[in-house]
């Protein structure tokens, strides 16, 4: 368990905290020559269960509340020290404000110097605190009064501490590895060392880990977790990790970078968030206000953007767009703090919403409910209400990495929501089953309008239709849900186009005649060279014009593609030769190919081979690269047969 203390200057907090473990958390010269806190300052309290308390020392001083939210964030419990002979001061109230707007719910009240203050001051005093504490997670935290010079009341703290430490041992490990980085230094004959609180998850030696937002990979070397050596690391634990890596110097890494798992590493500047602006701040803020964003043990500039009304007063809470001028590691529903850009008070703060908010139509109804599915705790009831609003298909491999949820808890969530999910290129795309079959439904509707206003064409595109109806899915996931039996007893995809199933193009009979001359003569050894148009003009001896226009018929019939001007390939063909191109590809090193290669083994000319090569390019199959082109292996099934 993890203690952070809180309080204002000179109220004793680092005397308390050498009182109950015997160690100074002071560990600058400056804070020793001055007696003041100025860093965090760490001490261990070993109890006989085997059980260790971790303390965080934090300044107390008005200039340093900037690392006193570094410290707070992440403990698991608050130990506000009040002096009493003093009473509640200024810090104390913004340490207390801050501790509320983090969500921190458990936590003691000392009241230090019990023993210069009579039981009339004490009384007074405990009258104060509690209605300081009135209304903060903190409302029914217990007093006890205490002193470092008498010892009065310190067994009593450690015995509530332990009992408080034992109720709170069991983690929540099911999520995955982050660590806020507090301090970042080098040992000799170790190397990089970082220490913080292990906000989630589990690390252990060996890990593979990423320093976020850097993107700098590292290798865990070792691990000292709660003052000893440990073969692991857990979710509330202090820990010190000692990392290696290429480019993993004391100097590439600071204090607010994230140590986390690799899979988490998605650096953020545009947060939808719910913000609480607090009832003493003396104005209502508007758009575009600035402020400094205090996060886990990262400090950056802010701006925020009002996304209910026009201004938000002092008490209110409201959804806001936080605009970061750096990018940063994050999960939804991560607390923050906000402060004045001057750093003299604590403005408001809150929680983190949609850390891929968008920049425009931030306002519209559909982002409200999004928002609202993204403030929920549950992930089964956030996943299922991002699944209940537009495009109505999300990505469960993002929902999961920002959540930083592990894949025990993304089984749980799917396997409570029984949605339909499709592997689409290193994501998975879900979607409800009730939507799905709405889906469905739509897209039969728009297809039998297009049959009925274009009886003649093989049927729509794929790419129109997969942007004309709702759930929207990627395009890859799209493909793979049109051959899912459900969808594929109504409608067929036939190469780039899909139809119903009992459509057929209806083709004049004059058409459907000159095809059948026409045919012959662009398949067979030549078919990757056949004739043009003035060429199958002269041998049917019959008017270009004609022979164009039939063959244009067959293009929307799906029988036919116009490779160049005038140049048609029959669709087999042109499947045939893309398939060719894929099998160069495939057996290139970096799966790459020239437009040689192609020629060579289609045998044919190079005029030719670049002219279907800018075919495939023009059709998004291909992607070219100079004298360099590659395959999109999503779009090999373009001019594929009609799926049975």
């Amino acid at each position: 368990m993890i203690v952070g203390t809180a309080g204002h200057i000179d109220h004793g907090k680092t005397s308390l905290v050498r009182a109950l473990t015997g160690i100074a958390g002071d560990r600058l010269k400056e804070e020793k020559a001055r007696g003041i806190t100025i860093d965090l300052g760490f001490a261990y309290l070993p109890l006989t269960d085997g059980l260790t308390i971790g303390f965080i020392d934090v300044p107390g001083h008005e200039k340093f509340v900037r690392t006193m939210v570094a410290g707070a964030s992440g403990i698991d419990m608050a130990l506000l020290v009040v002096a009493a002979d003093d009473g509640v001061m200024p810090q104390t109230r913004e340490h207390l404000a801050i501790l509320d707007l983090l969500g921190i719910r458990h936590g003691i009240i000392a009241l230090t110097k019990a023993d210069v203050a009579s039981p009339e001051r004490l009384f007074a005093v405990e009258a104060e605190v509690r209605e300081a504490l009135a209304g903060t997670t903190l409302a029914t935290a217990e007093v006890l009064p205490v002193s470092v010079l008498t010892g009065e009341g310190l067994d009593a703290l450690r015995a509530r501490l332990a009992a408080e430490a034992w109720s709170r041992q069991a983690h929540s490990d099911d999520a995955r590895f982050r660590l806020a980085i507090d301090r970042v230094f080098t040992l000799p004959g170790i190397g990089v060392v970082v220490t913080g609180t292990v906000l989630s998850g589990t690390v252990q030696m060996k890990d593979p880990v990423m320093i976020s937002p850097l993107g700098l990979a590292a290798r865990v070397r070792s691990i000292h977790a709660q003052n000893q050596e440990a073969e692991k690391g857990h979710a509330g634990d202090r820990v010190a990790l000692n990392l290696a890596g290429t480019g993993v110097t004391k100097d590439a890494i600071r204090r607010g970078d994230m140590v986390l798992d690799p899979l988490l590493h998605a650096p953020t500047d545009r947060i939808d968030a719910r913000l609480h602006l607090l009832a003493g701040e003396p104005r209502a803020i508007a758009s575009w206000f600035p402020a400094r964003l205090h996060h886990a043990s990262v400090e950056t500039g802010v701006r925020v953007v009002l996304l209910e009304g026009e201004q938000l007063r002092p008490g209110e809470t409201a959804d806001v767009q936080l605009v970061l001028d750096r990018p940063i590691a994050a999960s939804s529903l991560d607390r923050f703090v906000l402060r004045d850009t001057t750093a003299q008070r604590t403005v408001g703060g809150g929680f983190f919403m949609d850390l891929r908010a968008p920049a425009r139509q931030r306002r519209t109804p559909a982002r409200a409910t999004e928002r609202a599915a993204w403030s929920e705790a549950d992930p089964r009831v956030s996943f299922a209400g991002l699944l209940d609003t537009p495009p109505y298909a999300r990505d469960v491999v993002a929902f999961a990495r920002d959540r930083a949820l592990s894949p025990a808890a993304v089984a749980r969530v799917i396997d409570g929501l029984s949605p339909l999910v499709f592997d689409a290129g290193g994501t998975q795309v879900a979607l409800s089953p009730t939507h799905w079959r709405r889906g469905i439904d739509a897209m039969a509707k728009h297809l039998a309008v297009f049959h009925a206003e274009h009886p003649d064409l093989q049927g729509m595109p794929r790419e129109t239709l997969r942007r004309a109806v709702q759930p929207r899915l990627p395009a890859t996931a799209f493909a793979q849900a049109l051959l899912h039996p459900e969808l594929a007893a109504r409608m067929v995809r036939d190469g780039a186009f899909v139809r119903l199933i009992d459509h057929v193009p209806q083709a004049s009979p004059e058409d459907a005649a000159a095809w059948m001359t026409i045919a012959p003569l662009l398949g067979g050894t030549e078919r990757f060279r056949p004739p043009r148009v003035r060429d199958i003009a002269s041998s049917l001896r019959r008017p270009e014009g004609d022979i164009r226009q039939r063959l244009k018929s067959a293009a929307r019939r799906g029988l036919v593609d116009e490779v160049a001007h005038d140049h048609f390939f029959l669709r087999e063909v042109v499947d045939e030769m893309l398939r060719i191109a894929a099998d160069i590809a495939a057996h290139a090193p970096d799966g790459r190919f020239t437009a040689a290669q192609f020629r060579d083994r289609l045998d044919n000319g190079r005029k030719v081979a670049i002219q279907i090569l800018e075919f495939f390019d023009r059709q998004g199959v291909m992607l070219n690269r100079g004298t360099l082109r590659s395959i999109r292996a999503d779009y090999l099934d373009l001019f594929a047969a009609p799926s049975p």
